[in-house]
């Protein structure tokens, strides 16, 4: 087959696969040409999720009607006019690809009254395609502005309309889509509507924070920390902005998430990774935060001509982009009371009220009260009428001849453990500190009840003086030779990651060498973990498996000789097992002094909200939802 010039039509098509992916990438294309026109108000009308029906309408400069076909036609733009202007792009579109692209799939009508110097044109034009076919401009009647509607989507190729999904699944990513594009113009007005019912309706001017909350839901503004923070200006004019979800609104995918550079919502590997690391230790890794990231860069340090449909961008200095948010959102959360409430059930009625009490789906404090109820009842007190009784129908004969003798030991007992039990009272009362269960420490602040999981604190103190001492003061732990080496199976891909890791392992306190196919010799061990009865072997085998699973590899970002995975994140993973094998654990009876100085140690350290796991270390029961529980007015 000889080589040929394509056809126009066929030109655009292809074009159009790369762009034109389902109907939210019609708006996409469509909303963000209003925005460069102008527009303060956006509306926009879907039928059967875009398939049908696609009509956006906005109140912007408009395109005058010896323009119209132009606009029409493959790479015809009004963004830019030079190559030069490609290093430091201001608006969202700049291709000239979109309409050419959505004109060569579907029935498109435009109509538009351009206002300009001189005033508002005196009548809109009308310019139809069909395929290859354009039909206009004519005269028409319209408001100023712009009306683009896209009927029939992919009516001419077959093969792509067969892949979309059905009209509520293709509205999802509509809605998805204009709410990214929405939350960072809060200057314009959105009415979204589907089959004639309105979903989104967006006031113009509001602040930053109010279209967020609009667009996020109002019951999650409590849980939204805003920061802003503006770079060092010997680097830069960087800023971010943005809202930080508390640890306890994590998500199971990333897809709450809004990132957006210059005023374009982007996806961001590195920008990702710079979030998660914020979060380490916040919150479980299988998790993703809630995050809205606005940066501000100048637009020729960022590259947006990377991407077909410009959802990635490339940046001239990705680290200080990368630090920027990971030093906004640290911030912004080491300033923050990170504790969270523990949840009631409904509240107990008023007396007399006839309302029934619904059932909750809340466990929290429900378990917590089931927990008391279920207390061993030598823990509640020592009811010697109850013994006296089961004894005597156990050992009737034995008991009766010596129940005066009995009786006589056991009050005096029961006095002394008073007497014990008053004085201890009165130092735990004192200090305001109460262990229960040798699993739970129970405390007050200023806000209500705190309650503790002795282990899960404790291990955050000791990750935190780990990391301290190993991170900011460069010192290694001490280690304890052992009088014979621990030996632990070890296959070549284990003992290949023993190599990669053998630097890390020394500052641990760690030495271990191979000694033979598929066996690894611990000569020293860390003095910490064995003052906690750390068994040597199975902390080794743990290790390794971590290590062959991948959690010490290189992190591949995209580009570039930095993306290794730093010191820093490295130390941690292996600190985090560290700090879990040797922190106290449930069941563990603790002294007064030891509690005294855990709690001390809640209030000096940094992330005491959570342990290294992400799990939370501290939860509150405020007084106010005591006083409801308690029904006090």
């Amino acid at each position: 087959m000889p080589i040929r010039t394509l056809p126009t039509l066929v030109i655009n098509q292809i074009a159009a696969g790369e762009v034109i992916e389902r109907p939210a990438s019609v708006v996409k294309e469509l909303v963000e040409n209003a925005l460069d026109a102008g527009a303060t108000h956006i509306h926009l009308t879907i039928e059967e999720g875009g398939a049908q029906l696609i009509r956006i309408s906005d109140d912007g400069i408009g395109i005058p009607a010896d323009e119209l076909k132009l606009a029409v036609s493959p790479h015809a733009t009004s963004k830019i006019t030079a190559s030069d202007e490609l290093e430091a792009i201001g608006t969202l579109g700049f291709r000239g690809e979109a309409l050419a692209s959505i004109a060569s799939i579907s029935r498109l009508r435009i109509t538009s009254r351009p206002t300009t110097e001189d005033g508002v044109a005196e009548a809109a034009a009308v310019l139809e395609v069909e395929g290859d076919q354009v039909t206009g401009p004519t005269p028409a009647s319209g408001k100023p502005g712009t009306v683009i509607e896209v009927r029939d989507l992919f009516f001419n190729t077959p093969a792509r309309r067969k892949f979309m999904r059905s009209p509520a699944s293709e509205f999802g990513h509509i809605n998805d889509t204009l709410t990214r594009i929405a939350m960072v113009n809060p200057d314009c007005g959105f009415t979204l509507t589907h089959n004639g019912r309105t979903v989104r309706d967006l006031p113009p001017n509001q602040s930053r924070r109010d279209r967020c909350i609009d667009l996020l839901g109002k019951d999650l503004e409590e849980g939204l920390l805003e920061f802003d923070h503006h770079d060092d200006p010997s680097r830069g004019s960087a800023h971010a902005w943005g809202l930080a979800g508390l640890p306890s609104l994590a998500r199971a995918t990333s897809k709450f998430q809004h990132v957006c550079i210059n005023g374009r919502p982007i996806k961001d590997r590195r920008l990702m990774h710079a979030i998660k690391e914020a979060y380490r230790g916040l919150m479980p890794p299988d998790k993703f935060p809630m995050v809205v990231l606005f940066i501000e860069l100048d637009p020729s340090e960022v590259d947006v001509n990377v991407h077909p449909q410009k959802a990635e961008v490339r940046f001239r200095h990705p680290s200080h982009v990368h630090g920027l948010v990971l030093t906004s959102l640290r911030q912004r959360l080491l300033g923050a009371d990170l504790t969270p409430a523990a949840t009631f059930r409904p509240s107990i009625p008023a007396m007399g009220s006839t309302e029934p009490v619904a059932a909750a789906p809340i466990r929290s404090t429900g378990e917590f009260v089931d927990y008391f109820k279920a207390m061993d009842p030598k823990q509640k007190g020592f009811v010697y009428q109850e013994v006296k009784e089961q004894l005597k129908q156990e050992m009737a004969e034995e008991v009766a001849a010596e129940d005066d003798a009995f009786e006589q030991a056991l009050l005096e007992r029961q006095a002394t453990e008073a007497d014990h039990t008053s004085q201890q009272t009165l130092e735990t009362s004192h200090l305001d500190i109460l262990q229960i269960h040798d699993s739970y420490v129970v405390t007050q602040d200023e806000q209500g009840l705190v309650i503790i999981d002795q282990h899960a604190l404790h291990e955050r103190v000791m990750f935190e003086e780990l990391r301290k001492r190993i991170l900011e003061d460069r010192e290694s732990l001490e280690s304890q030779r052992l009088l014979m080496p621990e030996v632990v199976s070890a296959d070549d891909a284990r003992q290949a990651k023993l190599d990669d890791l053998r630097p890390l392992l020394e500052r641990l306190g760690i030495e271990a060498d191979p000694i033979g196919p598929g066996q690894v010799a611990i000569h020293a061990f860390p003095s910490l973990l064995f003052s906690r009865n750390v068994k040597v072997g199975p902390f080794m085998d743990e290790l390794l498996d971590k290590a062959e699973a991948g959690a010490f590899d290189r992190l591949e970002l995209g580009g570039g000789s930095d993306q290794q995975l730093p010191e820093e994140a490295a130390l941690h993973e292996v600190l985090d097992m560290m700090s879990c094998k040797a922190a106290i654990k449930a069941g563990d009876k603790m002294s007064e002094t030891e509690l005294a100085a855990l709690l001390a140690k809640r209030d000096e350290i940094e992330r005491s909200s959570n342990c290294p796991h992400g799990r939370p270390t501290t939860l509150r029961l405020t007084l106010k939802d005591l006083e409801r529980q308690f029904g006090r007015s």
